[in-house]
């Protein structure tokens, strides 16, 4: 049986793509309905009634659960990739998932989907499997092994959460290639000529610039800029706002409380953007949970007013890639467009300012569809890498690393050892000394950025390097050598020269996944999965079970006990011994029943206990010291006696 070929994709925000060469031209695999977009939406299906296991669904089946049920819904989970707790907690303010209540600092975070938590890197995994599954189904055999772009200005934390994505997906990730290189390869494809190529990426989640220079098959990359945090879904979430605010002002209704609402307004948001860029107005009409109407009309123009400071956003990394690469925009031959959002028309308009194209004769290249063009790059990467295709024999991509790469040094500044825009892969190598007479220690802090203090980078990496004899301050010669190599992750080794002693790190993201954690959870997908869901619901059924257990054993010792009446206590007594025999057993249906019927049985009985509580409390006490009484006796724990039950 004949091998698959080595494919492409483009793991995107919004959509994600996968293609292959096929002779000489790069090809998009389509999906099972027909389509070359697989959408970045990944959803648990709701329970069935009659109970059983969960269903994970991605693209536009999972789509469709977002307005009915969107807790169980995750999309533009590439905002969230290698990113910390705080940043994220950011983030989510305006999208439907929430963090897992066990989520904590240093850790990666955990998105709460349904009953389960999953990683951002979990979650690209299942998009992947699909795209990989596409695949699968197209060229009838099993494919292992693909190239993933990524934004350009991606740090080594974002990169490293992609290939971890790839790897649970079951995919050897041979490279990770700059999306706006992956275009300029697809374009390069086409029309084979030298010059300077400036490639403007803005879609769904973030936005990349970068300069390029092509030369009888050679892309070089001269400079690259941009910000993974800018893109399509930022003017989706400005609509979203300006929507949301006229309906609490015009209707008195806080929408925010109302998930699926949202999401329906959400809905509208994005078609009303995508038809601005072409018709002159748009509209909203929504139905509203009061059984109200929100209608409103935007004019393309009051729509460009809006969105004006979004757009202005990315003229600042463009300027700051030409300076990088020295060149002016006169000298740039060729402006490429990538990106859902370069639809827009007044983002062409900003890219024609910026470039000078309309005095220059010249119009930004849209040849390629702008979704599927990373797609296509990255195939040509594909197949230069296994040598599928004749065509990408003499080609060869030179990228380089978005951001600078260095260590603390005395006093808290970054000593820089790997310039950004530095051709990859690359190797630097920096000395350094001790500041303490008789140190043996010396702590490594890797940090990345362009910041003159070390605190004001970010932090990627800390290690020791140890044993080191003691010396006078400045006489140990210490060789810190970085390599990062062409999917820009970064290893870093120490090593004391005149002792020979030496440490050395992979530099993995702060808030990225251990080897360990990968591979756990790349066992749990295949081969655990249902089973431990199962349990996990199980288990949760149980704690459930006994955490009303044990508020009606506490409230068995309140006074309010001795007030219900002997046909009460025996009901409650029932339905308590009957809940503790079944949490005992494996049905999940039985201990909900149980919960049930004792939550019925206990209901006056609470009230009893909180009007008990609440007159205790307060009898010849201060409002503070009430509280805090009360808040004691409804949370103090209290020993359970059955015989009370009985």
């Amino acid at each position: 049986m004949p091998e698959a070929p080595v494919v492409g994709i483009d793991l995107g925000t919004t959509n994600s793509l996968v293609a292959y060469m096929e002779a000489d031209q790069p090809v998009v695999i389509p999906g099972v309905d027909g389509s070359n977009l697989v959408p970045s939406v990944v959803a648990l299906e709701p329970l069935p009634k009659e109970g059983g296991r969960p269903t994970v669904s991605v693209g536009n089946s999972a789509r469709k659960v977002l307005i009915e049920s969107p807790e169980r819904v995750i999309y533009s989970v590439k905002r969230l990739m290698g990113r910390d707790l705080d940043e994220v907690k950011n983030e989510l303010k305006l999208f439907p998932f929430r963090l897992a209540e066990d989520a904590t600092e240093g850790e990666v975070p955990r998105l709460q989907l349904g009953e389960l938590r999953f990683t951002p890197p979990e979650i690209s995994a299942y998009v992947l499997r699909q795209l990989k599954r596409n695949a699968e189904r197209f060229f009838g055999v099993e494919v292992k092994q693909a190239v993933i772009t990524v934004p350009a200005y991606f740090n080594d934390a974002e990169r490293q959460a992609t290939k971890d994505a790839g790897r649970m997906a079951g995919l050897q990730v041979l490279r990770l290639v700059n999306e706006p290189t992956a275009a300029a390869l697809a374009y390069g494809l086409d029309r084979a000529k030298a010059g300077t190529i400036a490639v403007y990426d803005f879609g769904g989640g973030t936005f990349d610039i970068s300069i390029l220079k092509l030369n009888d098959g050679i892309f070089e990359v001269q400079s690259t800029n941009g910000d993974t945090h800018l893109g399509g879904d930022d003017i989706d979430n400005l609509l979203l706002t300006v929507a949301l605010d006229e309906i609490q002002s015009e209707h008195g209704i806080n929408l925010r409380q109302h998930p699926g609402a949202v999401q329906a307004l959400r809905k509208s948001a994005i078609d009303a953007k995508i038809r601005l860029s072409t018709e002159p107005s748009a509209s909203f009409d929504v139905e509203l949970p009061n059984g109200d109407r929100y209608q409103r009309e935007i004019p393309r123009e009051v729509y460009i007013q809006l969105i004006e400071p979004i757009l202005a956003r990315t003229a600042g990394p463009c300027k700051q890639a030409m300076a990088d690469a020295g060149v002016t925009p006169e000298q740039i031959d060729e402006v490429v467009l990538v990106g859902g959002s370069t639809r827009i028309p007044a983002v062409r308009a900003l890219v024609d300012s910026l470039f000078k194209l309309g005095a220059r004769g010249k119009k930004c290249h849209t040849d390629l569809n702008p979704d599927e063009v990373v797609a296509m790059g990255a195939a040509v990467q594909a197949g230069i890498l296994s040598g599928s295709s004749k065509t990408t024999d003499d080609l060869l991509l030179l990228d380089v690393t978005p951001l600078s790469l260095g260590i603390e040094a005395l006093g808290g500044v970054t000593a820089k050892i790997i310039q950004r825009n530095s051709t990859i892969p690359a190797s630097a190598v920096e000395y350094f000394t001790t500041g303490v007479d008789g140190q043996t220690n010396v702590a490594i802090h890797v940090v990345q950025g362009e910041r003159e203090l070390a605190d004001d980078c970010r932090s990627l990496a800390r290690f020791d390097l140890k044993g080191i004899p003691p010396m006078t301050a400045g006489l140990p010669r210490i060789e810190v050598r970085f390599l990062i190599d062409a999917d820009g992750i970064l290893k870093v080794t120490a090593r004391e020269q005149r002792s020979g002693k030496e440490a050395e790190i992979e530099v993995k993201a702060t808030y990225g996944l251990t080897d360990e954690q990968v591979e756990t959870m790349i066992l749990d997908s295949y081969d655990h999965a249902e089973e431990d869901f199962a349990k996990r619901l199980l288990i949760e059924s149980r704690n459930e079970g006994l955490n009303l257990l044990n508020a009606v054993d506490r409230g068995a010792q309140t006074p309010a006990w001795a007030l219900l009446t002997t046909a009460e206590r025996t009901a409650i007594g029932e339905a308590r011994n009957h809940l503790l025999e079944v949490a005992k057993g494996y049905e999940i249906k039985a201990i909900s029943e149980a919960m049930t019927a004792l939550d019925k049985a206990t209901r006056r009985f609470a009230e009893m206990m909180m009007d008990s509580a609440v007159s205790t409390a307060i009898r010849g006490k201060t409002m503070e010291a009430a509280g805090e009484e009360l808040a004691e006796a409804v949370t103090a724990p209290h020993a359970f006696s059955p015989a009370e039950f009985k």
